[in-house]
């Protein structure tokens, strides 16, 4: 079974080389746990203005590089592109901040390996025990009245609801290729998941806290931000799969 992990990276020069040195040494101490699977990367280099670039090429690591900054969401569609067209069987959004730990990454592609779940997403909050790093608490606030949001309009409760470390089998590979949300997406896929009857499950993974480089989620202080990722999840509870 093949598994890309896409790595969407701005301005990560501080850190996207520790991060794929992780993967790599991960890869080799771990050769008789990951004996079934192919375990490969690809740094989606989102326009970075840093040395972001120049630091992968001069590594040889694998990339693409954005020739103008997308967002995040674009950024992650052309991870899923990538994955798609190179006939993987699993793809993992995997932070190139450094917050990810790659320790983790069979707790959320195992269900998808058993065929339990089709969508599995790394949470922080539903065993306490499992993450070192629970972040502020003005954010875990704001991720609690997103959260709450989403169980009203789905029916189902999902916790680390901006989470980037996610899981998806090959149907949501292709599903997410032809349509990915720019501005909101861990907490609009969700909701576009469960409408589709999406199998979507909730695994306990270790975060740290990031190396370097500026979250892609604005402040939860904000009461725009409240209200902008309020408003995308009404609309995408109550929009017609398709449109």
């Amino acid at each position: 079974m093949k598994v890309l992990l896409i790595i969407p990276a701005y301005n990560e020069e501080a850190s996207i080389l520790e991060t794929i040195e992780s993967i790599e040494n991960f890869k080799k101490e771990n050769k008789q746990l990951l004996h079934s699977l192919t375990l490969d990367y690809i740094v989606i280099n989102d326009g970075s203005t840093d040395r972001t670039k120049q630091i992968l090429k001069n590594h040889n690591k694998a990339a693409v590089h954005l020739i103008q900054n997308l967002g995040i969401g674009g950024a992650v569609q052309t991870g899923y592109k990538y994955a798609f067209e190179h006939d993987y069987d699993i793809a993992v959004q995997f932070d190139g901040d450094g917050q990810h730990d790659i320790n983790s990454l069979l707790e959320i592609v195992q269900p998808i390996i058993d065929n339990k779940a089709d969508f599995c997403i790394g949470s922080r909050f539903i065993d306490s025990t499992s993450s070192g790093f629970q972040t502020t608490y003005m954010r875990r606030l704001g991720i609690r009245i997103i959260s709450m949001l989403i169980k009203l309009v789905t029916k189902e409760k999902i916790y680390d609801v901006t989470s980037g470390y996610r899981a998806a089998n090959k149907n949501i590979i292709k599903m997410f290729c032809s349509r990915y949300p720019v501005e909101y997406p861990e907490p609009e896929t969700i909701v576009h998941l469960i409408k589709k009857k999406v199998r979507v499950k909730e695994c306990p993974v270790n975060m740290k806290e990031r190396m370097g480089g500026q979250s892609s989620i604005h402040s939860f202080k904000s009461v725009k931000y409240m209200i902008e990722v309020g408003g995308a999840i009404l609309i995408a509870a109550f929009m017609k799969e398709g449109d």
